[in-house]
């Protein structure tokens, strides 16, 4: 029997896998809970929803993205972004069967999708801080959304990336950060900056530098 502790992941992990076999459209809430053995009321508790779940499934990635710490603040923002992205698809790793089933339904449901995206956007918030990039300021808001859609396309990649080593989801990630890093030092150039209040302290590292 899980810990009280572990209940909340171990629900969500068995949601997301059962999706490989039920789908996720049609996995009820019943079905979860008998298969994580526990009761209806904890599994109410824990997560009481199908969409609570996918949100909480986010925020288990990201706890695991982060439990290596930030990247390396030797590297360049491009090798610090690219490190932190692979730290999120080698936990996703484990549950590619679930999560290939839920994307798929997603696809057909737009509007459920667009609900996950404060999530997704948190997520990628995250991503920035320990890749020691700004995620505020004026600017944050796009900078947050443009990883998000770099994410997205390299999810898409994995998602049918079939060999060991993940070696088209790194080609596929390594190109679209080129590609981001090449627009923010033409944007660097044009003079594309954060305008910060009056006595603000300078940021420690702007995403102008390659993000």
């Amino acid at each position: 029997m899980a810990k009280k502790a572990d209940t909340g992941p171990l629900v969500i992990r068995t949601a997301i896998d059962l999706a490989a076999e039920r789908g996720w459209r049609h996995l009820t809430l019943a079905e979860i809970a008998t298969a994580s053995g526990v009761s209806l009321s904890e599994l109410y508790h824990h997560a009481p929803s199908k969409s609570a779940i996918l949100d909480g499934f986010g925020r288990l990635i990201d706890e695991s993205m982060l439990s290596d710490g930030p990247a390396d603040p030797a590297d360049t923002p491009r090798d610090r972004l690219f490190d932190l992205l692979m730290r999120r698809f080698d936990a996703l790793q484990a549950h590619r069967g679930g999560l290939t089933a839920i994307a798929g339904e997603m696809r057909r449901d737009p509007a459920g999708a667009l609900s996950h995206l404060p999530q997704l956007e948190r997520s990628m918030r995250w991503t920035l801080e320990a890749a020691g990039l700004e995620s505020g300021g004026l600017l944050g808001p796009a900078r947050v959304r443009v990883l998000a859609l770099l994410y997205l396309a390299v999810l898409r990649v994995w998602l049918k990336d079939d060999s060991a080593d993940m070696a088209r989801t790194m080609k596929a990630l390594d190109g679209r950060l080129a590609q981001l890093e090449q627009l923010a030092n033409t944007l660097e150039r044009r003079g594309w900056r954060d305008r910060k209040a009056p006595g603000d302290e300078p940021a420690p590292e702007d995403l102008s530098e390659p993000d």
